[in-house]
């Protein structure tokens, strides 16, 4: 029996953890071991506050080290699901349950697919969704990044230390990408943008060879030449698990108030997951501060009632 189980060993859930775990609270943090957040795969961060040249992984390690040193208590599972069982919630990890009075949902988001034809079979033989964990397989060779955003762009700069060329093609005429991001791409030598084009087919016998595109304005198809596509088109919320429990809105993302409340009394929620404007490390870590707080009062009414 804990007083807050916290779903997620993301920013979010790391830093919730630290505050319930410096509050006292009987804590349980649960990390899931297949899906990893998204810091995790950051090659390199620059714009969070007193932290330079970090690398994702990094910034996390130091956060789940610093977290772990006022008691959070952390084990690995997938969450099956979560039901309330009188005033307490269950959640079930495989075949085990864990009852809490309170949850902190922070289980972030996953990379959105692109659904085409040889997506899913060259999918780790060639085509990533993570530059810092297949980047070092595509020295000197040439290869596609798809994708307009921050992420895609910051992502291109990165792989342009192992491949020879890389070929960002992007559905629109410009960028969505900051404008810093945007000067240090149009400035590389190594990166070739392809304006106006969408990916249709992945293709390649035993290995990848290449991509086909089609021009949005002339509907011409082509193709191009590739050892490696690396895709960034967006995030994925991870909460079919939570379909039946929250208020989520239609893309999935799980609704809260500015107190990282949700439709669900005792369920609170942070980071990628929930609905929200601006998604980084430093929002993820802010919503988990504050769902904390809001938990621990929560948990105080529930003790005074």
């Amino acid at each position: 029996m804990y007083d807050v189980i916290i779903i997620g060993a993301g920013p979010a859930g790391l830093v919730a953890g630290l505050y319930a775990a410096r509050c006292k609270l009987k804590n349980l943090l649960i990390e899931n071991q297949t899906l990893f957040s998204q810091a995790i795969t950051t090659s390199y961060i620059e714009n969070y506050p007193g932290l330079e040249g970090s690398s994702g992984f990094e910034l996390i390690e130091k956060m789940r080290k610093q977290a772990g040193s006022f008691g959070l208590e952390s084990i690995l599972g997938n969450v099956k699901s979560i039901e309330k069982k009188r005033e307490k919630w269950l959640v079930q990890v495989e075949d085990r349950g864990y009852e809490s009075l309170a949850v902190i949902v922070a289980v972030g988001a996953s990379p959105k697919k692109l659904g085409i034809p040889g997506e899913s079979k060259f999918c780790g033989k060639g085509v990533s969704y993570c530059a810092t964990c297949d980047g070092p397989f595509f020295r000197d060779k040439e290869i596609v990044v798809v994708g307009g955003g921050d992420t895609a762009i910051k992502e291109a700069i990165f792989l342009t230390k192992f491949a020879s060329k890389v070929s960002i093609v992007h559905r629109r005429d410009k960028l969505r990408a900051t404008k810093l991001l945007q000067e240090r791409a149009f400035s590389n030598e190594r990166i070739e943008f392809i304006w106006d084009c969408q990916l249709t087919e992945i293709f390649g016998k035993n290995a990848l060879e290449g991509v086909r595109i089609k021009d949005l304005k002339t509907q011409q198809e082509s193709e191009i030449l590739s050892s490696g596509v690396f895709i960034f088109v967006g995030l994925t919320p991870n909460t079919d698990f939570l379909k039946a429990v929250l208020k989520l809105d239609e893309a999935g993302y799980i609704i809260t108030d500015e107190e990282m409340r949700t439709s669900a009394e005792g369920i609170f929620a942070a980071g990628d997951c929930r609905k929200k404007s601006l998604r980084q490390i430093i929002t993820a870590a802010g919503d988990g501060a504050i769902a904390s707080n809001s938990t621990q009062r929560y948990i105080e009414g529930l003790t005074k009632g």
